[in-house]
């Protein structure tokens, strides 16, 4: 009888206040606990070590202010959810340092302080109506130190975090990073030679655009091809077409590798720049055939790298000038698209084309404690060959062309403790017969004590300004359009190793766009089953009217004296409704197929909407059941 009295109390008036009271007690207690779990299968809400690892290193205060405008009616809905993404991404900055970061969101409408803040801070307003003006961006300040994204654009949306964190680290840690650049090629320009400067030419040959872009954010110092130290003072070194690099270089750039330096290597198997600084034709062949590589660093990385063969790709061509003047598809001449890059890494997630003139490729099995990751890779419609031959044009590589479906490394990343390439130390000069050789005087390091990064590429052309610029010049001075996405590409890489540790293990991001897989392939099964009926009758209607024009042709010939018969006369009324016919069939078919793919989504949407009411109806009946036969038991 009490359990009665309990039971009924908790179905009263008592029993509802009762509740509330503990709903309330239980939510006051946990309030002050932030414990979050990211359900999402890209974990999209959560951030990655490496930004997390960039935050707890703070030691100043970093603010953030989120110009966001908040007016309904100007505010395109897209960008809306866009800024909300926004939002919560920066909350969850706080949530890791909630002592060194603030977060400040402001709505710049017109005239407002709001608005002279954003302009301040170089944010801008962009255009949506005539007059009307929307902001979207954000400002990273801390000291005397400030970095403005002027507008957080939704196609830059996979690589929010990188930016966000990458602004983070500008303004916690202001000093320019220094790149040291190597190569045998002249990319830092070169002074006139006697034979110029006789004829009154006194001008340098300019600097590469790549070389002079990488100045605007980086101090950038020439690394001379003989170094046998590399500089403490350089936070990245460029190795660009290292052709005759003696193995003292490699040993300094070897120790320079252990000890924390980043490098990025560009190494050719025919480098058209170079056989035409040295009086080759760049394109037909002739001259001294030019290839470059870090034979001895490779070995000890496990990197494969053949300086006698480059890529010939059917899928990446590019139309170039043959020897007639007639265009030719040249398919070593390498035109990639977003189809060619790795789209989940921060320095290839936004390149869309490029253009690699007779790259090579790397192969070969990492060593032990390497990662490698592929950056940028060739089609399967692409084969090895000889870079000899492929200097010989288009027509040469095309007559044996023969794809073997195998995907190539056009650039990788190697990511772990590298060990040395020079156990012995140092190399140097042969000793005499019957002497000791001499210890190596200074200590040599022979494994990392961190991990490190290393970024290959197998082209070194492609910073040529021919290959990745426009470059005009306008009253005097140079106007400078980029072709394509070469220079970004150098301009990533080098911004990630020689920007904090940690942005380069800040990820990109998942886009928050869930897509109807299920049903896009219902849709595509649905498709398949009458693609077959439909391209059949497409070819019988392409034939009746090939035949319907011939004798509506003949009929129509004012110049010759054509009549048709009764029979061509009935064969041409036969045509005619068999065409029509045919359209019939085509379009009850074409009916037929959006009615199945409508009854799909249907059948898939009522599946969605009543799963759980269904479930939960279930369930309630059967404790029903199970309480109405407790009851009748006691």
């Amino acid at each position: 009888m009490n359990s009665k009295k309990v039971g009924n109390f908790f179905f009263s008036f008592g029993g509802v206040v009762a509740a509330f009271f503990i709903v309330v007690v239980i939510n006051s207690i946990f309030s002050t606990v932030h414990t979050r779990i990211d359900l999402t299968e890209d974990k999209v809400y959560t951030l990655s070590d490496g930004t997390r690892e960039i935050l707890k290193g703070l030691d100043t205060k970093i603010t953030l202010r989120f110009y966001y405008t908040q007016d309904e009616k100007q505010m395109p809905v897209f960008l809306k959810n866009y800024a909300r993404r926004i939002e919560d991404l920066l909350y969850e900055y706080r949530q890791v340092a909630p002592k060194y970061i603030q977060i400040e969101k402001l709505d710049p409408q017109p005239d407002t302080d709001a608005e002279d803040s954003a302009n301040l801070d170089g944010v801008d307003g962009q255009m949506v109506q005539l007059g009307e003006k929307i902001y979207l961006g954000l400002s990273v300040s801390s000291l005397d130190q400030k970095f403005a994204i002027p507008f957080l654009s939704p196609q830059r949306e996979r690589l929010l975090e990188y930016d966000l964190s990458r602004a983070i680290t500008r303004v916690a840690s202001p000093e320019k990073p220094v790149v040291g650049v190597m190569s045998a090629l002249p990319v830092m320009g070169t002074a006139p030679n006697p034979m110029m400067m006789r004829q009154g030419n006194f001008q340098r040959t300019p600097e590469w655009m790549a070389i002079t872009e990488l100045k605007n954010d980086f101090e950038v110092k020439e690394v001379q091809m003989t170094a046998e130290t590399i500089e403490d003072d350089i936070d990245v070194l460029m190795v660009i077409h290292p052709r005759g690099i003696t193995p003292a270089t490699e040993f300094a750039i070897d120790q320079f590798l252990l000890r924390g330096g980043k490098l990025v290597a560009c190494v050719d198997p025919l480098s058209i720049i170079d056989r035409q600084n040295n009086g080759g034709n760049s394109m037909m062949g002739g001259g001294p055939q030019t290839s470059s590589g870090l034979d001895k660093l490779f070995a000890a990385w496990g990197v494969k790298f053949d300086k006698n063969k480059v890529i010939a790709d059917q899928n990446f061509l590019t139309p170039t000038a043959g020897r007639n003047g007639q265009p030719e598809n040249n398919m070593t001449v390498l035109s990639l698209t977003k189809n060619a890059v790795a789209t989940n890494e921060v320095v290839t997630a936004q390149i869309g084309s490029m253009l690699l003139p007779f790259s090579g490729s790397f192969s070969g099995t990492p060593a032990d404690g390497l990662e490698q990751t592929v950056l940028i890779k060739s089609s399967e419609g692409s084969q090895l060959v000889d870079g000899f031959l492929a200097s010989m044009g288009p027509q040469a590589i095309a007559n044996d062309f023969k794809p073997d479906g195998e995907v190539k490394a056009i650039s990788i990343r190697l990511s772990g403790k590298f060990k040395t390439a020079f156990p012995d130390g140092k190399p140097g000069a042969a000793t005499p017969e019957g002497e000791e050789k001499k210890a190596d005087a200074g200590s040599h390091l022979k494994e990392s004590e961190n991990e490190n990064h290393v970024v290959l590429v197998a082209d070194a052309d492609f910073l040529f300004d021919q290959f990745c610029v426009r470059v005009q010049n306008f009253f005097g001075q140079r106007i400078v359009q980029p072709l394509n996405a070469n220079i970004s590409l150098a301009q990533n890489v080098i911004e990630q190793m020689a920007g904090d540790e940690n942005l380069i293990n800040a990820r990109s991001r998942a886009i928050k766009n869930r897509p109807f897989s299920l049903i896009a392939k219902m849709r595509t099964e649905a498709e398949d089953r009458y693609r077959s009926k439909i391209k059949e009758l497409e070819t019988d209607l392409q034939e009746t009217q090939r035949k319907l024009n011939e004798l509506q042709r003949a009929k129509e010939d004012q110049n010759q004296k054509f009549i048709l018969s009764p029979e061509q006369k009935a064969e041409l009324a036969k045509f005619r409704t068999t065409q029509a016919e045919t359209n019939k069939k085509l379009k009850n078919l074409r009916k037929d197929l959006r009615r199945d793919i409508d009854h799909l989504q249907n059948k898939v949407k009522w599946s969605n909407i009543l799963v759980m009411p269904t479930g939960i109806v279930i369930f309630g009946l059967i404790m029903g059941v199970i309480k109405r036969q407790r009851t009748a038991a006691r």
